[in-house]
């Protein structure tokens, strides 16, 4: 059939041409102003009805058009068996690789005198238009969870103030069967958002390989089209349990208008029911919320056979992958410099990490019990968490060499050293410390002391503690001028009878300089 249809004007001017007046196919092309081939298209329908050009002008436009271009044959007023276009959907949605060709040539296959490619096609488009939207998009079973929060709010009274508060309602709904979970939460903050989805999965018994929120503040850190970035906490939380994050777009409704509609289910069939009720616990509110919710899940599809309970269980649920062995603890991030002193400060309290990461920024990571410290994603140091206030938990291993060792003297164990020098020498370890408003400010002038042994040797070094007994000289740079000075062995000389005897601590007398 040529490309377009001619008047019946060129129509007749053609067959003229030819008939009347004897031209050639190729000299009828030129005259006429086309093409060769629809000159002999158009010859040739008009020998197929077997026209002559006197029968030609006897005829009018419209029977002339009859002739050459009759309506094709109708076949028999037979009824074709239609494909049941529940279960084509469903194997559309929900079995990976299958096409709506493979799905025809099945039909075919069982249907032999049924409907061409091309018809069946349409016919399903036709069905797929009479479906309420919520029906409309298809999902890959187990693919995507899409989670947010109802627009509403539930109040709840307070029994011993009598003040209301408003409770969350987070609502979670599975992209391939539509099942739905709901609870209500005091806040939409990053505790209850995540404890919100670790319940989610519990009642779904299994994980999705995506989960899509909306570009919530508390799980989204920063919207954004192409790379949205997750807060730290809700992306540890997603990797635990083995799933992505795919946010919706910023102003695009429909890439969670799954969750628009079971949001709008929710409030309907459940927030709208319990709209005349009183409240007085968060407890009280969630135990209705769960009874209606099985309720709404088990009531059955308006233009689709069964309900989401039933599509769960056949579609979704063998195709969740599995709950972790351990649900997921609740920690938060945060971003903490190592001090001079090797110590990081989390929540007015002072943890250690190895003293080399001085001046180092660590990501710290937080739960009720434990606080762990990472440099670029290894953990280097982890305690238990305290919550005293301007206080100091330190591992003796994060130490330098230096500052364990002195941590690691006592009292006792000062003394016990210097009893090997000789008794003299711990003696006055004894009074160095005892003269300290705390024996531990008295350790170092002790340590020096005892350094002294290996430059002098112990017995110059249990003389001169002696000579310092005896004059009062308490400190470790009394005991080092005596051995420099040699005086050690030197006896004191006898006190001199002076006009008026003074005695006291503090006045050391001339023979202490002999």
């Amino acid at each position: 059939m040529p490309a377009e249809r001619l008047s019946m004007r060129k129509m007749r001017e053609v067959l003229r041409l030819k008939w009347a007046l004897g031209l050639t196919a190729r000299q009828v092309a030129g005259s006429a102003g086309m093409a060769r081939s629809t000159v002999g298209e158009y010859l040739r329908r008009a020998e197929a009805a077997g026209l002559t050009w006197e029968e030609v002008e006897a005829l009018s436009d419209g029977e002339l058009e009859e002739k050459l271009f009759p309506p094709a044959p109708r076949p028999p007023n037979k009824e074709r068996p239609l494909p049941d276009w529940a279960e084509t959907q469903r194997e559309l949605r929900h079995r990976k690789h299958v096409t709506l060709y493979l799905l025809w040539e099945e039909y075919r296959l069982s249907h032999p005198e049924g409907y061409g490619y091309s018809r069946f096609c349409d016919l399903y488009r036709a069905w797929k238009k009479k479906l309420d939207l919520v029906m409309r998009q298809d999902h890959k079973a187990g693919e995507k969870l899409f989670v947010d929060y109802a627009g509403d709010t539930v109040p709840v009274v307070s029994e011993e103030t009598g003040e209301i508060r408003g409770a969350q309602i987070f609502v979670a709904v599975l992209g391939a069967s539509n099942y739905t979970y709901a609870e209500a939460t005091w806040t939409q903050d990053l505790a209850d958002w995540t404890g919100s989805h670790v319940r989610a999965f519990t009642y779904f018994q299994g994980v999705t390989t995506l989960v899509v929120p909306d570009n919530i503040r508390t799980g989204i850190s920063h919207a954004c089209r192409y790379e949205p970035e997750l807060n730290p906490t809700y992306q540890e939380m997603l990797a635990h349990y083995g799933c992505g994050c795919l946010p919706a777009r910023v102003r695009r409704p429909r890439d969670k208008a799954k969750v628009e509609v079971g949001v709008k289910f929710v409030q309907e069939y459940i927030l709208a029911r319990l709209r005349n009720r009183t409240f007085f616990s968060l407890v009280e509110l969630n135990t209705a919320i769960s009874a209606l919710l099985e309720k709404l899940n088990h009531e059955p599809f308006q233009k689709l056979p069964g309900c989401r309970r039933s599509e769960f269980d056949s579609v979704d649920r063998p195709a969740l992958l599995p709950l972790p062995l351990t649900p997921w603890v609740f920690a938060e991030w945060q971003k903490a410099k190592v001090g001079p002193d090797y110590h990081v400060e989390v929540r007015g309290h002072y943890y250690s990490v190895p003293y080399r990461l001085v001046r180092e920024k660590l990501d710290v990571r937080v739960t009720a019990s434990t606080v762990e410290c990472f440099l670029r994603g290894r953990r280097v140091a982890s305690h238990p968490r305290s919550f005293r206030q301007a206080r100091h938990t330190t591992t003796p291993e994060h130490m330098p060499r230096a500052h364990r060792e002195y941590l690691e003297w006592t009292p006792a164990r000062l003394v016990a050293w210097a009893k090997k020098t000789g008794p003299e020498t711990a003696h006055l370890v004894e009074e160095i410390m005892a003269s300290r408003p705390h024996p531990q400010q008295g350790f170092r002038s002790c340590l020096g002391l005892l350094s002294l042994g290996r430059t002098y040797g112990p017995e110059r070094l249990e003389a001169a503690c002696r000579r310092a007994l005896l004059i009062r000289g308490l400190s470790y740079k009394s005991v080092k001028s005596i051995l420099a000075s040699g005086l050690e062995d030197r006896p004191l000389p006898a006190p001199k009878p002076t006009q008026l005897a003074l005695s006291h601590e503090n006045i050391r007398g001339a023979d202490y300089y002999s």
